[in-house]
C-alpha cells in the first residue's frame, strides 16, 4: 500500500507552480491526473467551469497563490474561516485556500468527475514549513519507538516495511520546480499517513487499556504531525 497525496494538497501544489510561472497550465492538469475536474459556483458565473478556465478568472480577480487544508473534527488545520466553509471542508476532509480573493474550494466526487465547490473562505494562519517538517520528524521517532515497544511487528507487520521502504516509494506527482526540501517533506508526510491508515485496520488483542490508549494518542500525533506537514509544504 502506499499512500497518493490527497486532492486539495495536489491541487494548492499545482495551482501554486502555475500562478507563480513556474508551470504551464498544461502541465498542471496533467499533474492532476485523469479525472474530469470543474468548479462550481464561482462567483458571477453559472453552472460549472473547466477547471483551468477557473484558475484563470481567480487570476483575473487578484488570486495570489493557493493553500491546503487537511482537518479533521477538533484540528482544523489550514482553515481560517467561516463556519459554513470549515463544516464542509471537514466533512471532505480536505480544501482549497485561493489567497487574496476571500475564496475556498472543496472537492466533492461525482461519478468520474471531481467538483471543486466555490464559496466565502478567509485566510488560513500560516503554517511553517521548516518548523512542520521537523515536528514531523520527531512524532515519526517517537511513535516508532511506541509502536516497537507494543510489539507492533506481531500484529501488524506491514508497519516495518513501509518504514524501511521509504526510499523506494514512488515519487509524489509534485511540481518540478518543488525543492528537495517540500519533497522530501511531502513523502515523509505519506509515508506518516500510511502508517496511521495501517495501525488503525487492525486492532491488537493482547494489550491492556492503557496500552490501547497510548497507541491510538501516538496515531492521533502522528496524523496530526503529517496533515500538518502537507499544508505547510503544498502551496
Amino acid at each position: 500500500m502506499s499512500q497518493t497525496l490527497p486532492r486539495a494538497p495536489l491541487l494548492a501544489a499545482w495551482a501554486g507552480a502555475w500562478i507563480r510561472g513556474e508551470a504551464a497550465l498544461d502541465d498542471l492538469l496533467s499533474g492532476l491526473g485523469p479525472e474530469h475536474q470543474v468548479v462550481v459556483a464561482m462567483p458571477g458565473t453559472d453552472g460549472a467551469e473547466p477547471l483551468g478556465l477557473a484558475l484563470g478568472a481567480l487570476r483575473r480577480a487578484g488570486a495570489t497563490g493557493f493553500s491546503a487544508a487537511l482537518p479533521v473534527p477538533g484540528d482544523p488545520i489550514g482553515l481560517g474561516g467561516p463556519v459554513h466553509f470549515n463544516a464542509a471542508a471537514v466533512d471532505a476532509g480536505e480544501a482549497v485556500l485561493v489567497e487574496a480573493v476571500g475564496l475556498g474550494l472543496v472537492p466533492v466526487q461525482v461519478g468520474s468527475a471531481v467538483e471543486w465547490r466555490c464559496s466565502p473562505a478567509a485566510a488560513a494562519p500560516w503554517v511553517d514549513l521548516d518548523e512542520a517538517a521537523l515536528v514531523l520528524r520527531q512524532t515519526l521517532l517517537d511513535v516508532t519507538a511506541c509502536l516497537v515497544a507494543l510489539d507492533v511487528a506481531t500484529w501488524q507487520p506491514e508497519i516495518p516495511d513501509a518504514l524501511m521502504n521509504l526510499r523506494h516509494r514512488p515519487p509524489p506527482p509534485l511540481p518540478r520546480t518543488y525543492d528537495g526540501r517540500r519533497i522530501e517533506t511531502v513523502e515523509r508526510a505519506l509515508l506518516c499517513l500510511d502508517i496511521v491508515d495501517l495501525a488503525r485496520r487492525v486492532e491488537p488483542g493482547a494489550v491492556t487499556a492503557m496500552e490501547a490508549d497510548a497507541r491510538r494518542a501516538a496515531l492521533v500525533d502522528l496524523d496530526r504531525a503529517a496533515r500538518r506537514a502537507l499544508v505547510a509544504a503544498c502551496r
